[in-house]
């Protein structure tokens, strides 16, 4: 619980979102000076090459760096020291979740500013100064926050479509937990992300309402046309409940069990091939269960994860059902803070039972 009635807001400095917004970089990262710009393996010639292009049609300076896929300190080291031998005046992150946060990482230590270009709608961790370090293997470590917000999110809706269909899913996981784990923090009146972490304005809360209502208004026709290649209204709303509202959500109002549940996970070496969301979306299921919601929302909110394609049980995230990893996942989320933002009373054996009761609830709606 909060020690203050003081209220607090935050957000990037500004949000773009559009098709071909990827090619006004140059436009957008001029006024900074010369851009160090780390691009997700997966996209690096690609993308460096569209880069060459359109730099080489205007006045920006920049230069290119490959993310290696782990976003740990060692990393972030070896980026900071490319960035600072080449005079670097800006740091832009191109790419998923972990080379945006090791882009904010970068840019946080060494003290410029930051773009951040997600290439998939698949996290809310864009509009967020909190990154989430891991160790060189893939082992969640905690989160660590920027000493300032991104000074441009940009998104481009044409490259967003033609990323994999699991992304995006994942990033309406992600999404779907935000007004859930609003919902528990005001409950218990626990802290927001902001400073030192406040009360949740009443922006943030409606924020994350908006959020759970677009994904269940246009996510199942976003999905239809993120897989025909085409934007439509409804594909541009989830983007944005995505990646805009999920963050400022979350950002403004505070996490609880469902990401507690994520950090869980990571403590079994087999489900670090899942997506964050992936891992999220189990983790409503949890939260769920323990806060014994009201059974129409659990209804509606299984039958939309089962029909869009977010893992519900524990073989999705291939995890035995077996004492050892159940005792594993409800320690290290009992163990965090996250878990005890809800409003009910929380042990490891409370989690233990959870887990245990959310997998009987996916079997149930996986099987209908």
């Amino acid at each position: 619980m909060v020690n203050s009635t003081t209220r607090a807001f935050g957000s990037p400095f500004k949000y773009v979102q559009g098709p071909g917004e990827f090619n006004r970089l140059p436009e957008y990262s001029k006024p900074y000076g010369k851009a160090c710009v780390i691009i997700d393996s997966f996209l690096y010639a690609e993308l460096k090459q569209k880069l060459e292009n359109t730099y080489g049609e205007s006045e920006g300076e920049f230069f290119s760096i490959c993310f290696k896929g782990e976003c740990c300190d060692d990393e972030v080291q070896r980026i900071c020291e490319i960035a600072r031998s080449n005079s670097a005046a800006l740091i832009v992150g191109v790419g998923g979740g972990k080379t945006l946060d090791t882009a904010k990482l970068c840019a946080d230590s060494v003290d410029l500013p930051v773009i951040i270009v997600p290439t998939s709608a698949s996290t809310d961790a864009p509009v967020s100064e909190i990154a989430v370090l891991y160790t060189a293997d893939g082992e969640y470590i905690g989160s660590r926050k920027m000493k300032h917000n991104a000074h441009l999110v940009l998104v481009d809706s044409e490259i967003i479509v033609k990323a994999p269909k699991r992304l995006f899913v994942a990033g309406m996981g992600d999404a779907l937990a935000t007004y859930p784990e609003a919902l528990a923090c005001q409950g218990s009146d626990s802290p927001n992300y902001i400073a030192g972490g406040r009360r949740r304005c009443k922006a943030g809360m409606a924020i994350a309402k908006s959020c759970w209502d677009i994904l269940f208004s246009d996510g199942r026709s976003a999905l239809v046309a993120l897989e025909r290649g085409v934007i439509t209204e409804s594909l541009e709303n989830v983007i944005e409940a995505n990646t805009l509202l999920s963050g400022l959500g979350f950002l403004n109002t505070g996490l609880a069990t469902a990401h507690g549940i994520h950090s869980g996970l990571t403590m079994i070496p087999s489900t670090h091939k899942y997506l964050h969301g992936e891992k999220v979306a189990f983790g409503i299921v949890c939260q769920m269960v323990m806060e014994n919601t009201p059974a129409e929302t659990v209804d509606k909110v299984m039958r939309f994860m089962v029909d869009i394609g977010l893992p519900v049980t524990l073989e999705q995230l291939d995890v035995e059902p077996i004492e050892e990893n159940i005792t594993a996942i409800a320690k290290k989320t009992a163990d965090g803070p996250l878990v005890h933002q809800e409003p009910v009373f929380i042990t490891e054996k409370i989690v233990y039972d959870a887990i245990l009761m959310a997998d009987e609830l996916g079997k149930k709606y996986r099987g209908m």
